[in-house]
């Protein structure tokens, strides 16, 4: 077996590793471990997740941690691919932009459900069961566009860029107004008003201008304001992925025609 890192990330997400053959039988699972893990950054934020932490949740020594998880690092490892659960099943009569945009809300609110999931590093593709789950639906979305599968991959991947930004951003702008709302919509639009100036800003005035930094209805809800964002950004993205699909078609239909 390849010792890369790579292959030792692989058999620690898929469970191929070996177990330890010495000593009695565990009393515990990776998937126990996990569980507690996730339990504890729920509550109390990624920064509370120890292997002794953990252990005292599930009520057992540190060393038995280590007989299923080897560092801190793979635990979170282990929290990354297992927090988020798998994709919804869609619908088999779901044309592709509505596949890949429930996809993106499914996502988008099972991040949601574990905002310590945002802070977690990013250092390389997924190799882990559940977050190839939902690479594969999406991929599977795509899967009657006619489009090569590296194409399918180039839309995929920018619908996941897009929807891990706006759930960092999301979570960051919650905490902030949770902290100071008076900075945010038409107290944040009357302070631009007072600095930008045409002459120096003459694209930002005009949008100030305008009125669109002075906030929505009154009882609009801050949550509801960042969903209207994302939902307005992704209909964006996948109007540019429709129009890459029917240039696709029409170049296709025109090789057809020859």
């Amino acid at each position: 077996m390849d010792g890369s890192g790579l292959a030792r990330d692989v058999d620690l997400l898929w469970g191929l590793r070996e177990a330890p053959r010495r000593g009695p039988r565990p009393a515990l699972s990776v998937d126990d471990v996990v569980r507690a893990a996730v339990e504890v950054a729920d509550a109390d934020g990624l920064a509370a997740v120890s292997m002794a932490r953990v252990a005292e949740q599930l009520g057992n020594s540190t060393m038995a941690l280590y007989r299923h998880v080897r560092s801190k690092d793979e635990l979170l490892a282990l929290m990354a691919d297992t927090a988020v659960g798998r994709p919804p099943a869609a619908p088999a009569d779901l044309g592709w932009r509505e596949g890949l945009a429930l996809w993106a809300r499914a996502l988008l609110d099972a991040v949601g459900r574990h905002p310590w999931y945002a802070q977690l590093t990013i250092s390389g593709p997924p190799v882990g069961p559940g977050n190839l789950a939902w690479l594969d639906a999406a991929l599977a979305a795509l899967a009657g566009t006619g489009l090569d599968e590296g194409e399918k991959l180039g839309i995929v991947m920018g619908v996941l860029t897009y929807t891990h930004g706006q759930i960092r951003l999301g979570l960051d702008l919650t905490a902030g107004h949770a902290q100071d709302p008076s900075a945010f919509g038409r107290e944040y639009g009357a302070q631009l008003a007072r600095v930008v100036d045409a002459g120096r800003l003459p694209a930002l005035h005009r949008a100030v201008e305008a009125g669109v930094f002075a906030g929505g209805p009154p009882d609009l809800e801050f949550a509801d304001d960042l969903r209207a964002d994302f939902e307005f950004g992704l209909d964006l993205l996948l109007d540019g992925a429709a129009a890459h699909i029917a240039r696709r078609a029409a170049g296709q239909a025109s090789k057809d025609a020859r």
